[in-house]
C-alpha cells in the first residue's frame, strides 16, 4: 500500500492511508489487546493485532504518511477531548487524532478512527485540542510549543518504532 502510495498527491496519500487502517483495523481498548490500560502501540503491532485504541490508529497513520513522503512538519498527534454521546446524555472523552496542515497556519485535516471521513478541524466541533506534537516538538493546546521530554510514551514508542524500520 506505501509503495503505490508514495506517488500520489499529499491529499490521495492520506484518503488511501486513513481508509486503509479505518477498515482494515478494528477498534478494541489497550486493556483487552495488551493487558495494561495505556500501551502505544507501533504500526507493526497494530497491524499485527488487527486491533487498535485510538492513540494506536493515529500512531500508525502518522508514520505511514511519513513513510509515503508526507514532511513531519505537516502532522501532529492531537491530544484532544472529543464530545460523545453517553447513557446519560453528552461527556467528554479522552481521544486521540491525526492532524495534517497543508501549510504552517492552515485549518488542519483530521484524521480520526471515529468520525471516518477527512474533514477539516473548524469542521469537528465535537473536539478540543489539549496539545499536539510530533517527533520534532510539543504543542499547547493549538499554538505554543514546549518541551516534547515529558512524554515518556511518545519517546518509548519512537525507540520502538524506529527499531522496525520507521523514521
Amino acid at each position: 500500500m506505501l509503495s503505490e502510495t508514495r506517488s500520489k498527491a499529499e491529499g490521495e496519500k492520506l484518503r488511501r492511508i486513513n481508509d486503509f487502517f479505518n477498515r482494515r483495523i478494528s477498534f478494541e481498548d489497550d486493556n483487552i489487546i495488551w493487558g495494561q490500560s495505556d500501551y502505544w502501540a507501533t504500526p507493526l503491532e497494530t497491524l499485527g493485532m488487527a486491533r487498535a485504541d485510538c492513540e494506536d490508529f493515529s500512531i500508525a497513520k502518522y508514520f505511514s504518511l511519513i513513510e509515503a513522503g508526507v514532511s513531519v512538519t505537516k502532522l501532529r498527534l492531537v491530544y484532544v477531548k472529543a464530545l460523545q454521546n453517553g447513557p446519560s446524555g453528552p461527556l467528554l472523552q479522552a481521544h486521540m487524532v491525526l492532524a495534517y496542515y497543508a501549510s504552517p497556519n492552515a485549518d488542519p485535516l483530521v484524521l480520526d478512527n471515529l468520525v471516518t471521513d477527512i474533514r477539516p478541524a473548524s469542521r469537528r466541533s465535537d473536539l478540543s485540542p489539549i496539545f499536539s506534537f510530533n517527533s520534532a516538538g510539543l504543542w499547547q493546546g493549538t499554538g505554543n510549543q514546549a518541551s516534547k521530554s515529558n512524554l515518556s510514551r511518545w519517546q518509548d514508542l519512537l525507540v520502538r518504532a524506529r527499531a522496525e524500520g520507521f523514521q
